[in-house]
């Protein structure tokens, strides 16, 4: 493969690797990385416990600024939520809205796997790179779009409580959206690295068999 093209490639699987990864520890062992943040006016608690002034939605589990400081509960993925203002009124964030956050594992795996395929020099080898590179965005844009839907649903229940409130998306959420516009770069400089590959090929070939020609006698000439 072109050198020109190879490097870009490596480097942006490499950095949406690297994204995915720090995406995919999320709360509660990286608190700063969570999808969905809530901001309160401490007028609502979660699952009956004292009232929060802040709630970070993570892969794992959750996190919930209490008076005693910020605390963390490592549920594992598909959690359930529920939220209850001082009027006793609840919602619940169940585990169908949490459960798909575990797709960006997922795609970190498989952008690894593409990674470690860019280093070939094989052409073969970097067609089937960029193949997976795009299989890792496609599975990227899955997990996105679970992002969103989380977003949006906790932003329309929450509203429900009428409380003082302020959800917004979170870190992770905009390290994914990065991930999978450099995926797609990664996938298509790779692609045409190789298609540059088989042109640059295919000239030298047609080079090589219509070059210069010369008469009978031109065999005995000295050089």
């Amino acid at each position: 493969m072109s050198r020109t093209y190879c490097i870009p490639g490596v480097f942006f699987l490499f950095s949406a690797w690297f994204l995915l990864f720090i995406v995919s520890i999320s709360l509660p062992s990286f608190q700063a990385m969570d999808i969905t943040r809530v901001h309160s006016s401490g007028q609502v608690s979660s699952n009956n416990n004292e009232a929060f002034t802040q709630l970070r939605l993570g892969i794992w589990g959750y996190c919930v600024d209490l008076s005693a400081g910020r605390t963390c509960f490592n549920t594992g993925h598909g959690y359930s939520l529920t939220v209850t203002n001082s009027q006793n009124a609840e919602v619940t964030i169940g585990p169908s809205w949490t459960r798909g956050l575990a797709t960006l594992p997922v795609a970190c795996c498989v952008a690894f796997i593409a990674l470690l395929l860019s280093f070939s020099q094989h052409i073969t080898i970097t067609l089937v790179a960029s193949l997976v590179s795009f299989l890792a965005a496609l599975i990227t844009l899955v997990a996105f779009a679970i992002n969103i839907a989380l977003f949006a649903y906790v932003k329309q229940e929450l509203g429900t409580l009428n409380i003082s409130e302020s959800t917004i998306t979170g870190p992770g959420f905009w390290l994914t959206f990065v991930a999978l516009i450099l995926l797609l770069l990664a996938g298509c400089t790779v692609c045409f690295g190789r298609r540059r590959d088989r042109m640059a090929g295919a000239t030298n070939n047609a080079y090589q068999l219509n070059g210069p020609k010369g008469g009978f006698l031109s065999r005995f000439r000295r050089n």
